[in-house]
């Protein structure tokens, strides 16, 4: 059966912008296993690139990087299945090859992974000629991964539970990010599994709320510290961001990249160049308000 019918278009571009933590708090180990967390997520310039093509046959995922997987161990195929499911047919997702460019750092706590399934969420959704409404694509994508949703959106937004929950907070000015990232990747389990490690027993008062604060230096990462116990130049690296006047330096989502928000492009051209240690690889790039990322992650059709 080929799902692409007639006046849907044959080939598809979506990007995938990432994503930085502002802000990060562990409120709570639920009996699940998961923790119960408020975030301030941000969207970031820096995008891989899903190019969907229409074609017989089961659905591929390809990738000239090495180690991108291109079966369903790829969260791509998780958020096709989830789709496919939702839309009322049966068996494997069909009739569509999805190659991705990648760009975003793995094991980075940048969200690539999360934000090339929702682009593909959104391409597919085209491609099968069954444009999905925002409530199936919200459900679908809540179950594929916690970061998914907000990457419907972008922009500026609070993810409360674990992180599925996206609520729209006022938009983050322009400002101008320095991300630095070592050769090495944190899953995001060990993150957790270390913050576990530190905080079991102790007296902690829940943060009930986590405001929009003018300042951003009092905003943080609660994972960044059993993270860096283990990687110690993860804190160096953002110590140096704030020596050269970041507005606030940190560790995004369980690491290991950390970023810098600068105002001034040159200010952030200069932090970069002081942080690039062996190994490491730095990136200069720019937040998106929620209006410029709609434009950017829209479906482009050929």
């Amino acid at each position: 059966m080929i799902t692409n019918q007639r006046g849907a278009p044959r080939r598809i571009t979506v990007w995938a912008p990432a994503k930085v933590n502002l802000d990060l708090r562990i409120l709570s180990r639920r009996p699940d296993g998961y923790h119960e967390l408020r975030t301030i997520l941000q969207s970031i310039a820096l995008r891989d690139t899903l190019s969907l093509r229409a074609r017989r046959g089961p659905l591929t995922i390809r990738s000239r990087t090495s180690w991108v997987p291109q079966d369903d161990a790829n969260v791509i195929w998780k958020a096709a299945c989830g789709l496919w499911r939702a839309l009322r047919r049966s068996g494997p997702p069909q009739d569509v090859a999805i190659t991705i460019r990648k760009v975003i750092p793995a094991e980075a706590g940048l969200g690539g992974g999360s934000s090339d399934a929702a682009a593909a969420l959104r391409g597919l959704s085209v491609l099968w000629a069954e444009p999905a409404d925002d409530t199936i694509l919200a459900k679908v994508a809540a179950r594929v991964g916690s970061d998914v949703p907000f990457f419907l959106t972008g922009g500026t937004a609070l993810g409360t539970g674990c992180g599925e929950k996206v609520h729209h907070l006022e938009q983050l000015h322009r400002h101008w990010v320095v991300l630095a990232k070592p050769s090495y990747g944190v899953p995001t389990a060990d993150a957790y599994r270390w913050w576990d490690a530190i905080e079991t027993g102790s007296a902690r008062s829940p943060r009930t709320r986590v405001g929009w604060p003018t300042r951003l230096g009092s905003l943080g990462n609660d994972l960044e510290r059993p993270v860096t116990a283990r990687h110690p130049e993860i804190k160096l690296v953002v110590d140096r961001l704030r020596v050269k006047g970041a507005l606030l330096a940190a560790m995004s989502g369980s690491g290991s990249a950390v970023f810098g928000l600068f105002a001034r492009r040159d200010a952030a051209v200069t932090a970069r160049l002081a942080v690039r240690r062996a190994g490491w690889r730095t990136i200069l790039t720019r937040t998106m308000a929620g209006g410029e990322f709609a434009r950017v992650a829209r479906v482009r059709i050929g």
